[in-house]
């Protein structure tokens, strides 16, 4: 997943010169993306991790380093229902009459 997310940046905002990236670097602070390059991220993120970012989740603690990406991603497939479409659709079957 790192490196998935690095090789994005890199590639998208860095021109390929991977060097200059930390894994902590604030993606703000040192200018490498802007609030528009951000929505290009989370289009990414949501098509690749099959997440959804919320409005509300569009804050630097989620989304402005490598690091703080990946720990955001981790924390919204765990809280997301593996298996909920599966789990319905039984409930549905076994309490028809």
């Amino acid at each position: 997943m790192v490196q998935t997310i690095r090789t994005f940046v890199v590639d998208n905002y860095l021109f390929g010169e991977e060097g200059k990236l930390n894994d902590d670097d604030s993606f703000m602070e040192t200018g490498i993306i802007d609030s528009t390059g951000i929505l290009e991220l989370v289009r990414f993120l949501e098509s690749t991790y099959g997440i959804k970012v919320k409005d509300e989740e569009l804050i630097p603690d989620n989304l402005d380093s490598v690091s703080k990406i990946v720990s955001f991603i981790l924390v919204k497939q765990s809280a997301s229902p593996q298996s909920a479409p599966e789990s319905s659709s039984r409930l549905t079957r076994e309490t028809r009459p």
